[in-house]
């Protein structure tokens, strides 16, 4: 019998899981990061009542998004006696959480050992926007320092380990490992038997290798081997014995696990700290189908940087110090930003929604020519889903307009090389990591949406950076796409949206005005190229189609009034949410007027429930991101209403896995058979920062 099948009945003949009470600071969400920077490195710990256990760092297996464990473990041994404070590993009394909080960077524990010493547990996934080097490393810190909490001084000796399940979405998957040290780093790698490139099982790569490291010195002992045996080791004596399992065997054969023990020595009031990384490598990254007529292997973009990846994570290791400073930094700004412009349930949103999205994304190519890769995690992993890209664009535009450039260029070099031969804007390039587009054009259709989408996301970007070459560039193919919605901007056949998961319609009152307004940025972006005909030609059609629209998808005679959900259905009614475009690109009420927004403003409290505005009339369900657009172009009270609902639903929802962007207004859950979960479509919460 496995450890996963007896690990209740371990826990309960070998340790106790009583839990302190402990503060959660700004929130308790759903599922707290751990190391989340990119698609494979994406590690949580579940929070919420539907699965999790209220937030407790030990007594819960650490969980990669789609639910498989990342065996992760810890264990500190005080006077002789130890616990556990990460994992669920049987064979330890825990720690008492005293405190958890989190930034956009961190997230953070303080634990008591039988109130003689205390823990300060911080996991730290560097978000560095500006810089590519240190963005392209897919690795995360863990820091744990350790002082005397009753003014003695006590002998302490640390333990952590990972496993073998991070290698692999298949627990029957062959592993092999090794022990090494370099620049003063001491660390275990670990990596699939059988590497298959460009591929998945179950979300994890099937390629790449994982490093676990931690300071190399005469305090460090270590040890590859079963789990039992190698945990086993310290909770008995305190150390390691430097031994290599060279048996190399499947993830649940024997539980291969990779630790490392610190003596501490005596502890005092004075702190001492370890530091921890774990990552992963990988040479190739994404293949695209673009130039030429065969699929393209883009390479992870640190190889640009690094010689080798030990050379990659040792830099990453040592530059812990610098790292820690720009993080500081952007928790800072995040902040102060959020605090000024809404206030604390405000910056509760963003500072949960960095690490998320930045989280989905894969750099690649080189540091000339930068590629970015988005997965759209859990919906259907797509690759360069255009309308999961549009509704994170906030948080890119806020952090770097440049990266925006990047996360558009693989659907330009698919399409603009003739990969796709419908006239509208393509949907998605694939599944991730293959970004082979569809020759055939039969993408998920939804022509309109996307069309709009990519027109306005250009001109988003062009506007910040006043880079009018990349217009000119790319001028034909955005023609081509703004003359599919002057064909159907204003009427919409029935189609779907980007809430496709709500069913198709026809007529859709916030569809069109998305073409609207995309019409409006491209007479904008012909202005900007010299393009004056055009400018002028669609300029106009964009001004009769929004004084017409506002006749077919208004109910002027309702009490209040308000924008239908579809043409002529007087009584229904969704999300404005497209609206938000008009105001990110200073249109205001030159083109939009303010009478519309000041509509929607006094119409959404009126059908508030209790965690937030439904997205329509349709469901009961909301989406977090489209409402934060919405409330970013409110007046000051609709806004308050709206975060502080989405806030109160953070604290409170019982869903457990990394935040949802999708929930029940009413009750907090999920919705029937609708699971989201780490979609980096969070990075809309940023909508007010976004603003021109």
């Amino acid at each position: 019998m496995g450890l996963r099948s007896v690990l209740v009945a371990g826990v309960a003949l070998f340790g106790t899981l009583s839990h302190a009470a402990s503060s959660f600071s700004p929130a308790r969400p759903p599922a707290i990061p751990l190391a989340v920077k990119g698609p494979y490195l994406n590690s949580w710990l579940d929070v919420g009542s539907d699965g999790g256990n209220g937030g407790h760092l030990a007594g819960e297996w650490a969980k990669f998004w789609t639910q498989q464990v990342t065996g992760w473990t810890g264990f500190i041994r005080v006077d002789g006696t130890a616990y556990t404070w990460l994992g669920a590993a049987p064979g330890a009394d825990v720690v008492d959480q005293l405190e958890f909080s989190y930034t956009s960077t961190r997230s953070s524990f303080v634990m008591s050992v039988a109130d003689k010493v205390e823990m300060n547990i911080t996991f730290l996934s560097p978000v560095t926007p500006n810089d590519l080097r240190r963005q392209s490393l897919v690795f995360s810190y863990l820091e744990v320092t350790v002082s005397a909490l009753d003014g003695g001084a006590h002998d302490v000796q640390l333990y952590a380990d990972v496993s073998a399940e991070w290698a692999s979405g298949s627990l029957d998957s062959i592993v092999t490992w090794d022990y090494q040290s370099a620049d003063g780093v001491a660390y275990h790698t670990f990596q699939l038997q059988d590497q298959a490139p460009i591929s998945e099982t179950n979300n994890q790569a099937n390629w790449g290798t994982w490093f676990w490291s931690t300071q190399d010195g005469e305090n460090l002992s270590w040890q590859s081997g079963e789990d039992t045996v190698v945990r086993g080791a310290f909770i008995t004596g305190g150390s390691l014995p430097n031994s290599k399992d060279s048996n190399y065997r499947a993830v649940q054969d024997k539980w291969p696990v990779f630790g490392f023990a610190h003596n501490l020595g005596s502890v005092g009031s004075g702190s001492v700290s370890i530091l921890y990384t774990i990552g992963i490598t990988q040479d190739g990254a994404v293949s695209l189908l673009g130039t030429g007529s065969d699929l393209t292997v883009y390479p992870a973009l640190w190889n640009d940087y690094f010689g080798s990846n030990v050379e990659a994570m040792t830099f990453f290791y040592n530059d812990y110090p610098e790292a820690a400073r720009l993080a500081t930094e952007l928790d800072n700004k995040v902040a102060a930003d959020s605090l000024a412009a809404a206030g604390q349930n405000y910056l509760t949103l963003t500072s949960l929604s960095v690490r998320q999205t930045f989280g989905a994304l894969q750099f690649t190519g080189t540091d000339s020519d930068p590629l970015v890769f988005l997965k759209e995690i859990s919906s259907n992993s797509d690759i360069q889903t255009v309308d999961v890209i549009f509704p994170a664009i906030p948080l890119i535009l806020y952090t770097n307009p440049t990266l925006l450039n990047y996360l558009l260029k693989p659907l330009f070099l698919n399409q603009e090389n003739g990969h796709y031969p419908n006239t509208n804007a393509i949907h998605d390039l694939g599944t991730f990591p293959v970004a082979r587009g569809y020759p055939d054009g039969s993408d998920e259709p939804q022509p309109l949406e996307e069309c709009g989408n990519m027109i306005i996301m250009v001109l988003a970007y062009a506007q910040r950076t006043n880079d009018n070459a990349y217009l000119t560039q790319h001028y034909p193919i955005l023609k081509q796409w703004a003359g599919y919605l002057v064909d159907e901007a204003l009427i919409p056949a029935d189609q779907i949206s980007t809430d496709d998961f709500a069913g198709s319609l026809a007529n859709q009152t916030n569809l069109a005005l998305k073409g609207i307004i995309g019409l409006r940025a491209m007479s904008e972006i012909a202005d900007r190229t010299g393009n004056t005909d055009d400018a002028k030609s669609f300029g106009d059609t964009a001004t009769s189609y929004i004084s017409q629209w506002q006749g077919f998808g208004i109910n002027s005679a309702a009490s209040p009034p308000h924008a239908t959900l579809s043409y002529g259905d007087a009584d229904s009614h969704g999300l404005l949410y497209n609206l938000y475009a008009n105001s990110l690109l200073g249109f205001g009420a030159d083109f939009v007027p303010q009478s519309v927004y000041d509509m929607q403003s006094a119409f959404y409290p009126t059908i508030a429930l209790e965690y937030g505005v439904p997205l329509d009339t349709r469901h009961s369900y909301t989406k977090s991101d489209w409402e934060l657009w919405c409330a970013a172009i409110t007046d000051a009270e609709t806004r308050d209403l709206f975060l502080r609902l989405i806030a109160g639903w953070i604290d409170s929802t019982p869903t457990n896995m990394p935040l949802t962007d999708l929930y029940q207004a009413d009750t907090g859950n999920y919705p029937s058979g609708l699971g989201f979960t780490a979609r980096p479509v969070v990075g809309g919460h940023f909508s007010l920062l976004a603003l021109p």
